[in-house]
């Protein structure tokens, strides 16, 4: 079992239609953002301009969850609000307009993934996933198996788990906690 800490102020910032990006992970570590050849990425952008069209990812899931304020959007020209915190799922493949600024944390997901999860959770967890992320929404320390790591607002852990063992974590906080199966 492999764990990476990704801090936020670690992650780079890269310029979008919309404003900035930070990615903290492309997997696997070979894979191009540019190519569209991953299984998965994680990152956070700002929303600095409204409306704004989503870049369409053909062939991926993707999950949005807006860190600072509620989402004021339209998918497919549908009109939808999600507060603080709400988890969007779509396919990046699909119409989204936003009319909100602000911060959101950004999963998308390769169609080749046989099943993927994301949800908001705290206290004691189980999962034997072969990759599980986990996203601080606060300061929050995080147990994997009995070693704590400290995570301020914003930071990642990704748990890479080939052998699909019980991962046990304790969360003092609401986070993000992502699973996928291949």
């Amino acid at each position: 079992m492999k764990i990476s800490f990704l801090p936020k102020k670690d992650s780079k910032a890269s310029i979008w239609s919309g404003g900035l990006t930070y990615e903290y992970t492309i997997y696997p570590e070979t894979a191009s953002y540019a190519d569209r050849d991953f299984a998965f990425r994680i990152s956070s952008a700002t929303i600095e301009k409204v409306p704004l069209e989503f870049t369409k990812f053909k062939g991926y899931h993707r999950y949005l969850v807006m860190l600072d304020n509620a989402l004021d959007i339209e998918v497919n020209k549908e009109k939808k609000i999600y507060e603080k915190y709400e988890i969007m799922e779509f396919n990046s493949d699909d119409e989204v307009t936003s009319y909100t600024k602000g911060t959101d944390f950004n999963w998308m997901v390769s169609e080749i993934i046989s099943h993927h999860k994301l949800k908001i959770a705290n206290g004691n967890q189980n999962c034997n996933a072969q990759i599980i992320i986990l996203f601080s929404l606060d300061t929050t320390v995080i147990t994997i198996n009995e070693k704590s790591y400290n995570l301020q607002p914003h930071d990642l852990l990704v748990i890479e788990n080939p052998e699909k063992e019980n991962v046990i974590t304790h969360l003092s906080n609401e986070c993000l906690i992502g699973i996928l199966v291949f």
